[in-house]
């Protein structure tokens, strides 16, 4: 059965399929990871960063071919595909200079005996069920902790993203790392559900929807298994003042269209305190409408195509609904004639809480800019969101800033700049954005064994 296609969504085109694994071809995954659990856990940890290294390396060394593939698969403009290349490089390179450290001893300083220490173990195979938006970057962010820790991988990737994660696979072989100690499986949703099940894997990790997070959850806490979940988010840009509105607005735009606009923790909605508000949204409308979808393979184009005409046509469908509900079109809005899956940016003004855009993530192009009276108001905007995966507070007055992104209800609050990502900064929700932590040290305690060794003399 045919499932796992790469259809560049700049042209509609269908380049290759791969089928989905068979019955036997999970068994021998699942074996594989097995074995290679026990080999890659009793490689000491100095050696396993020196693998991590390489990694990054090859990536640095490869990263217009890498580039280039992503780009051919979900749309990613080439320039920020080569971005996130990087990026990727240096998680992998963050766990090969810091990881054996963070691997190290724990002493404990507690009566009683001789010596308590705590031990970071691996407990074992693991599946990673990644998404679309960030081939490499979500795949590293996962991967590199837990290959650091000694832990092996099954990785199931996006069905739109096959050649990408046979070219990920490839990288970390040619590396050095067993082969088994990393297995890339083109699986079903059924057959995740049965991996979960099986008592050789003990955790899993998903970035994706609610639907999906809500779906693997409810498998892995039948067996009891750990997860970490990174959904959805709407994130808030909430602008108490402006010293200099252009820079203010440029900001707000990346951090809406970076992507496209398809990332979890893009700026989605501008809440502006009303004194400024009005000079934001006609600076905002001009920004979107300066921005023109082009073909992602060209190093000029800043914004491209969906991942797929079938996340354009709901895009629109969540627009359309919104301006029937009475929602106010200020700029966009509709799907560009042509093979490609392109959108115009779009801005709404006037949603209300009782309108599906109001509770639903806009996965796309699309801002959405409310007025409010206060700091206190923007809070409560902010946080009446179902999602809080991450914030930022925009102002001249840092303290003041501060004590608003304080007051915000999601994992990664940010001032005066917005949806940041570095190794060494943790990364994850709360509320229906999901829960556990990746990237630096504390994507390392996730799916770790935290050994006690107490010792005392006979």
């Amino acid at each position: 059965m045919t499932h796992y296609k790469t259809v560049n969504p700049a042209t509609g085109q269908t380049l290759r399929e791969f089928p989905t694994l068979d019955e036997q071809g999970v068994e021998e995954a699942l074996s594989r990871a097995e074995r290679g659990f026990h080999a890659w856990r009793a490689t000491p940890p100095a050696e396993r960063a020196v693998v991590l290294g390489k990694v990054a390396q090859a990536y640095d060394e490869r990263a217009e071919e890498l580039a280039a593939q992503i780009t051919l698969e979900m749309g990613k403009p080439v320039r920020q595909a080569v971005g996130e290349v990087r990026l990727s490089s240096m998680i992998y390179a963050y766990y090969a200079e810091h990881g054996p450290a963070l691997l190290e001893d724990q002493p404990l300083d507690v009566p009683g005996a001789d010596e308590s220490v705590v031990r970071k173990l691996p407990i074992g195979p693991l599946l990673g069920v990644m998404p679309w938006n960030f081939p490499y970057y979500q795949v590293a962010r996962f991967a590199a902790p837990n290959l650091m820790l000694g832990n092996s991988v099954l990785l199931k990737h996006a069905p739109s993203c096959p050649q990408s994660a046979l070219l990920m696979e490839e990288v970390f072989v040619s590396a050095g790392l067993p082969a088994d100690a990393y297995v890339n499986i083109f699986a079903t949703n059924d057959q995740i559900a049965d991996i979960i099940a099986d008592a050789r894997v003990q955790g899993v990790s998903l970035t994706g929807s609610e639907r999906a997070g809500a779906a693997v959850a409810e498998v892995a806490g039948r067996n009891l298994k750990k997860v970490v979940l990174e959904l959805g988010g709407s994130d808030a840009f909430i602008v108490l003042d402006s010293d200099d509105m252009d820079a203010t607005v440029k900001s707000a735009t990346r951090g809406r269209m970076s992507n496209t606009g398809q990332a979890c923790n893009a700026a989605k909605r501008f809440i502006v305190v009303e004194p400024y508000y009005d000079q934001f949204v006609t600076k905002l409308t001009a920004s979107f409408e300066a921005m023109k979808p082009g073909d992602p393979s060209d190093p000029r184009t800043a914004i491209g195509p969906l991942s797929s005409q079938s996340a354009a046509d709901t895009l629109t469908e969540q627009v359309e609904t919104a301006v029937s509900e009475g929602a106010t079109l200020l700029t966009g809005g509709h799907k560009i004639d042509g093979p490609g899956a392109y959108v115009e940016p779009t801005l709404l003004a006037d949603v209300k809480p009782h309108m599906r855009a109001f509770a639903e993530e806009l996965f796309g192009p699309v801002g959405v800019v409310y007025k409010v009276s206060s700091a206190e108001e923007a809070v409560q905007l902010a946080n009446e969101s179902s999602f809080g995966l991450s914030g930022s507070v925009w102002s001249s007055d840092v303290e003041a800033a501060r004590e608003v992104a304080d007051q915000l209800e999601v994992g990664m609050a940010f001032v005066n700049e917005h949806g940041t990502t570095l190794p060494g900064l943790p990364f994850g929700g709360v509320k229906r954005s999901g829960f556990g932590r990746e990237l630096g040290p504390w994507g390392m305690d996730e799916f770790v064994n935290k050994k006690l060794v107490r010792v005392s003399k006979a």
